[in-house]
C-alpha cells in the first residue's frame, strides 16, 4: 500500500535571496535604493498573508527499472531515459507537489492588469520561489521520518516537462497524488492550476 501525506498547511518564510534572483537582481551588479528595498520587502511580506501553502506527496516501491523506463507500484510506468537514470540507484520514489493556491493567483491577475504592476511582479516571483520552497520543505520532513530506517531521498528532484520525461506524466503524477485535495485542477494540456502549482518526483536509494 502506498503511502500517502497530506501537508496543510506549509508553513514557512519567504526565500528572499531566491525571489531576488527571480525578479532579475544581480548581487553586485543590480543597483537598489534602500526605498525600492523597503517596497519590495513589504510586497513580500504582502504576498505571505495571502499565500496558503499546501502539499502531498506520496511514498512507492519501484517494481521494475530499464534504461528506457520505471515501473512504480501498481503497474504506473514512465517512460523517460533521463528519469530512469535519475532513479538508477533507487528502490522506491516519492511523488510530491505543493501550491501556493489560487488567492495569491487572483491578487497577481488583479495587480498585474494595473492596479500595481510592480507588486503583482514581486507577489509572482514571491509566490513561484515559496512553492519550489514548499517541496523543500516536504523532502525535509519525509527524511526526518525516514531517518530511523536509515533511508533518504536523493538530493534533487525530477519534474514532468523537464527533458525527455514528458509533460503528459503529469496526469499520472496528479491522479496518484490526489490532488484535488489540495484544490489543483489540471488542464487538457496537463497544466496545473492555479499556476503556482509544482509537481517532483524524488528517489530513495536502496
Amino acid at each position: 500500500m502506498n503511502k500517502r501525506s497530506l501537508f496543510d498547511p506549509i508553513i514557512i518564510s519567504a526565500p528572499e535571496k531566491e525571489i531576488y534572483r527571480r525578479l532579475g537582481f544581480k548581487k553586485g551588479i543590480t543597483q537598489i535604493t534602500a526605498l525600492q528595498k523597503d517596497e519590495i520587502h513589504k510586497y513580500m511580506d504582502d504576498a505571505q498573508l495571502i499565500i496558503r501553502l499546501k502539499g502531498v506527496a506520496v511514498r512507492m516501491p519501484i517494481v521494475e527499472k530499464s534504461a528506457e523506463y520505471v515501473r512504480l507500484k501498481e503497474d504506473v510506468t514512465f517512460e523517460s531515459r533521463q528519469l530512469a537514470a535519475f532513479l538508477s540507484e533507487c528502490s522506491e520514489a516519492v511523488l510530491m507537489a505543493a501550491t501556493a493556491g489560487e488567492s495569491i493567483m487572483e491578487a497577481i491577475r488583479k495587480d498585474t492588469s494595473g492596479g500595481n504592476v510592480t507588486r503583482g511582479v514581486v507577489f509572482d516571483a514571491t509566490a513561484s520561489e515559496m512553492s519550489d520552497a514548499a517541496l523543500d520543505w516536504i523532502m525535509s520532513y519525509l527524511n526526518q521520518s525516514m531517518r530511523r530506517e536509515g533511508k533518504a531521498l536523493t538530493k534533487s528532484r525530477y519534474s514532468a516537462g523537464y527533458g525527455d520525461f514528458s509533460l503528459t506524466n503529469q496526469r499520472t503524477i496528479y491522479d496518484l497524488l490526489h490532488m484535488e485535495d489540495i484544490g489543483v485542477a489540471l488542464t487538457e494540456s496537463f497544466i496545473l492550476m492555479p499556476e503556482k502549482s509544482v509537481t517532483a518526483i524524488a528517489g530513495i536509494p536502496g
